[in-house]
């Protein structure tokens, strides 16, 4: 099965994907992963990525499309996946369809986490993510044990550049401008499920199972 999570930035998509991924037995595939790992090997398309994230900018379609789409030609990716992060505008969803109909496939479910503005700007200015191993935290509602210090690796928490707030209201813009558009598109194939992204976690994350059928 191939499933798309759909959601503002900070409506848990990340941690939901991983649960759903591990509900169907395969791989959680997140730009952000892609984008990391081509930052952390210092490549081209890493640096520009990077700079584009920094400023809270989505990442031009043709360098997303293209990390993405080799990733999930791997093997691990043939009998299904779940994707976090992309397809994040029409032209992307667009290029990934068009890509998966060569093969005889296409996207099974798009599910979507809702979440309000003001609850997003609360969860992402509080948000700290460990340099070491990226474990994410939130001051107020999944702290560290130890202020500064991840409970996993030891290494030390920092807020993401893109996580301050003045940034958090670009980063909400421009799904608002560019990513929202894509729940029509995804109504209009009939693929589309909803979740309400503010229950407790257990909750969202049976209901994204359960939309599953």
């Amino acid at each position: 099965m191939r499933v798309i999570l759909l959601g503002p930035p900070g409506a848990g998509k990340g941690t939901q994907a991983g649960t759903v991924a591990a509900h169907l037995g395969v791989p959680h595939v997140a730009t952000g992963d892609i984008f990391r790992e081509n930052v952390g090997q210092g490549t081209e398309l890493g640096t520009l990525a990077k700079q584009y994230m920094n400023q809270g900018q989505l990442v031009p379609d043709d360098v997303t499309i293209a990390m993405v789409l080799e990733r999930m030609a791997r093997p691990d990716c043939a009998s299904g996946v779940v994707l976090d992060g992309f397809p994040r505008t029409t032209a992307q969803a667009e290029a990934l369809d068009g890509a998966l109909a060569t093969q005889d496939q296409a996207i099974d479910r798009a599910l979507l986490i809702d979440v309000s503005e003001q609850e997003l700007v609360k969860r992402l200015s509080g948000r700290r993510v460990c340099r070491g191993c990226q474990r994410p935290y939130n001051l107020t509602e999944a702290p560290s044990k130890k202020d500064g210090i991840c409970d996993e690796c030891g290494g030390e928490l920092e807020q993401r550049a893109d996580d301050a707030p003045d940034k958090v209201k670009v980063r909400i813009q421009v799904y608002t401008a560019q990513t929202a558009p894509l729940v029509g598109y995804y109504e209009n194939k009939g693929t589309l499920r909803r979740v309400n992204g503010e229950q407790p976690i257990e909750l969202v994350a049976r209901e994204l199972v359960a939309a599953l059928v």
